[in-house]
């Protein structure tokens, strides 16, 4: 039976995401996106204070901290659903667990900061971690893989066996593929036709495929010309679906009553 993914809505409390300009950015903006997303149907809220889009400049961790800080603690308190704190510093997830945050989502694979490991194990936070090739700053510089999906699927073996052997329990790992991070148009593409594969191993499979650049691509080439932003979000829904019939268990995105509407609807007919 097919199953609805959850649907972890976005806050990212930046001036500079690649997708919505800092059109958030500021505590009191922040809080009420977060808020709305949460009327529109979101299951969890993923809090970020860093881009990570390609080439963007590392945050020092106070500032981070101070672009994330009480818009957590806000959120962790009003809300009603699980927080859960975009960053690879430990200093940034320690606080922000101090905060209400209930998760740990890091696109380093808690692998770029030497203290996140521990910071994840005594906490007993879940955690999801992504695969990416690189860094924002390389990891569109030619990225390759001898069989992208397999490369990428033995990586998140080894990170889970990793984080078990650390001490986090089975059902606090959470693992992502990395769309857009560290790939071509073609191994994006390629990703989301094969992200069943993943599901064996034995966790929920994460996929923020939300507004992506392969996405922007993939419309332009079928309608010849670029794509609007409401477009990108159509079409993140639209592969949501398809996220969803490959079993996969959370979809990470930015416009959250699109893609819930979408998938509530998918799953009813699916079922039928």
């Amino acid at each position: 039976m097919i199953r609805r993914p959850l649907v972890m809505g976005i806050v990212n409390a930046t001036p500079d995401s690649f997708s919505d300009g800092g059109r958030h950015a500021g505590v009191e903006a922040a809080v009420a996106h977060g808020l709305t997303l949460v009327a529109e149907g979101a299951d969890m809220l993923d809090v970020g204070g860093e881009s990570t889009r390609p080439y963007s400049v590392a945050v020092p961790p106070d500032e981070e901290l101070r672009r994330v800080g009480e818009v957590v603690r806000r959120l962790a308190r009003q809300a009603g659903v699980p927080i859960s704190i975009d960053t690879s510093k430990a200093a940034v997830a320690a606080r922000a667990i101090e905060l209400g945050a209930e998760i740990i989502n890091d696109v380093t694979g808690l692998e770029g900061d030497p203290d996140m490991l521990r910071v994840a194990v005594e906490s007993r936070v879940g955690v999801c971690a992504m695969h990416m090739q690189g860094t924002p700053q390389t990891m569109q510089i030619d990225p390759r893989y001898d069989d992208v999906v397999g490369d990428i699927h033995a990586y998140l073996m080894r990170r889970r066996d990793a984080l078990l052997a650390a001490g986090i329990a089975l059902d606090r790992i959470c693992l992502d593929p990395g769309i857009g991070f560290g790939k071509t148009h073609a191994h994006n593409l390629e990703l989301m036709a094969r992200a069943g594969e993943f599901l064996d191993l034995g966790v929920p499979i994460l996929v923020g495929h939300s507004r992506k650049g392969f996405i922007g691509k993939s419309l332009e080439q079928a309608l010849g010309r670029p794509a609007s932003l409401e477009e990108r979000d159509s079409g993140t829904a639209g592969s949501a679906c398809g996220l969803a019939a490959a079993g996969i268990q959370i979809v990470r995105v930015h416009a959250v009553g699109l893609v819930r509407t979408a998938l509530e609807l998918y799953c009813a007919t699916a079922r039928a």
